[in-house]
């Protein structure tokens, strides 16, 4: 189970969806609607990444002893390391913000809450979900492991939420910096804004690295 855990929390970092929730704080008036802007965007989000938890949860539970024999085989520590080392890769050929297109992309339908607001958050849960190693790989772990069905099932809502984590605390950290500007956390935030860039390959080179670990870990 903590396995899957820390799966789930690598999947939480989501740099497209943190880098939308910030865009939006930026050019909402003081008095704007953010907090409920922010809520239904990760509201949507979740409900994608559970949507797609489930499915891929009954496709896994559905291969009966393939998914725990390549858990156990070398091959998934492997297959760990070398989504890591591309990931690393990948990271340091990237140049600039590679997600401000998709974000710009976003902004248009989340100006303001309405019921777009949520779609718009679920469809960027199922890009987050669809695309992360990570995702896949606690969901085969916790589909191996020894629990009852409803256990598995019923994990599933702790998971998506592990898997929103990181968004939900920046969420309200930026909340906190448009109410309170001039404190501490808002200073550090503007600090970081001016260093957007670095700090998306950091998190990139951060989740590839531990990728790497886990499966050198898996090996041993």
């Amino acid at each position: 189970m903590l396995l899957a855990v820390s799966f789930a929390l690598l999947d939480s970092v989501n740099v497209l969806l943190i880098g939308i929730i910030v865009a939006i704080a930026a050019f909402l008036p003081r008095g704007g609607k953010y907090g409920l802007i922010a809520t239904l965007l990760i509201l949507g989000d979740w409900l994608g990444v559970f949507l797609l938890c489930l499915v891929v949860m009954v496709i896994f539970d559905g291969l009966d002893d393939l998914v725990q024999q390549f858990l156990d085989s070398p091959v998934f520590g492997i297959v760990l390391i070398v989504v890591g080392v591309i990931s690393f890769i990948a990271t340091k050929l990237s140049k600039g913000d590679g997600n401000t297109e998709m974000i710009e992309r976003f902004l248009a339908p989340v100006r303001k809450p309405s019921f777009i607001t949520v779609v718009a958050g679920f469809i960027l849960g199922l890009i987050q979900s669809a695309t992360s190693a990570p995702f896949y790989a606690g969901l085969a772990v916790l589909s191996a492991g020894d629990f009852s069905v409803a256990v598995r099932y019923g994990g599933l809502v702790i998971y998506a939420s592990l898997a929103l984590s990181l968004p939900t605390i920046v969420a309200f950290l930026v909340g906190w910096v448009r109410a309170y500007p001039d404190s501490p956390v808002g200073v550090m935030f503007e600090k970081a804004g001016h260093n957007r860039t670095a700090l998306a390959k950091w998190a990139g080179y951060l989740v590839a690295i531990i990728l790497t670990v886990m499966g050198a870990i898996a090996l041993v």
